[in-house]
């Protein structure tokens, strides 16, 4: 079994910020996470550009230095990697913790490959594995994605984007510019105000001049193999489909929460937690990131999140400070 001062489970900027400030106080610190370093973003769009400067993304005092104001995928990978490394960050990627229990002073973790103790334990692990999932039939299809990567593949054919949101649009323009036949479903009356203000009046163009079809106060009651249904003020409408984007936000993993002691606000979702500090009601236990924001994911995001490190660090040095 082995032993260390804190354990943050997840890699992604908030658990690597929280990695550095701990460190910076002295402790041994371990990041375990089930994918690769900063998992989410690699699993971004190939051509995502952030929405936040580089400047409000950088962690740890670190500059992070690029040629445009709004960094790149590729950008804040490189970035994200270089950190790790001068920072020289123990990282166990591919690893999946599967249980966190605390007896006295100390917490046992047990992953899918081994078994660890340590004194403190930051949960970092953002939401964008869980994807929200449809309630209807058809909904697990294989042509059904939650993820878009990029669309060459979809040169020529009919594809429905459901949703209405940064995601949704981004995948749409995309879609509309390798030819595909695009069709959004909203279940808004109108443009969400989240939608950032520079790709919205491109999107819009496009949907005015027929190049994509966007049909508002819809929702989708089923879908086969070619065909989605959509139900609208003038009723059911068949779409033709070969691909869906079913884009509709994420959530993080209540279940997993809930297992390690973590006490969740009923209606909003968001584990409860000293907001200054990001300890939960099991001492020594944090959070940071996105899971904090509970089901409204789009108040937390790298820029402030990054940030819960060093209120994690004040907390644990103070603690030590009185343990001394």
């Amino acid at each position: 079994m082995l032993k260390t001062d804190a354990i943050i489970i997840g890699a992604g900027p908030c658990g690597l910020s929280a990695a550095i400030h701990l460190k910076r106080l002295g402790l041994d610190v371990l990041l375990i996470e089930k994918g690769s370093i900063v998992n989410s973003i690699h699993r971004y769009p190939t051509h995502q550009t952030f929405f936040s400067s580089s400047m409000k993304l950088s962690i740890g005092n670190i500059p992070f230095i690029t040629a445009k104001d709004k960094p790149q995928r590729n950008d804040a990978l490189v970035y994200y990697r270089t950190v790790a490394e001068l920072e020289q960050l123990a990282i166990n990627s591919d690893e999946t913790v599967r249980s966190v229990e605390k007896t006295e002073e100390v917490f046992h973790l047990t992953t899918d490959k081994a078994m660890y103790e340590a004194s403190y334990v930051v949960v970092a692990t953002g939401y964008y594995d869980q994807p929200n999932r449809l309630e209807i039939v058809g909904a697990d299809l294989p042509h059904v994605h939650h993820y878009f990567k990029e669309a060459h593949p979809y040169f020529r054919k009919n594809v429905v984007v459901i949703g209405g949101k940064n995601s949704a649009v981004d995948a749409a323009l995309e879609l509309e510019r390798a030819g595909a036949n695009v069709t959004v479903v909203y279940r808004g009356s109108s443009y969400s105000p989240s939608v950032k203000p520079w790709i919205l009046p491109g999107f819009e163009s496009l949907v005015n001049n027929g190049k994509i079809r966007m049909i508002f106060e819809s929702a989708v009651k089923e879908i086969t193999n070619d065909v989605v249904m959509v139900h609208t003020d003038s009723g059911v409408e068949e779409i033709q489909a070969d691909a869906v984007f079913a884009m509709i936000g994420y959530h993080p993993d209540y279940t997993f929460l809930e297992s390690i002691g973590i006490q969740l606000e009923q209606e909003s979702g968001c584990p409860l937690c000293n907001e200054e500090t990001m300890e939960t009601s099991v001492e020594g236990l944090y959070i940071a990131g996105v899971i904090a924001a509970g089901n409204n994911a789009n108040s937390i995001f790298i820029e402030n999140g990054r940030h819960h490190g060093e209120a994690i660090a004040c907390s644990i040095s103070e603690k030590m400070q009185e343990n001394y």
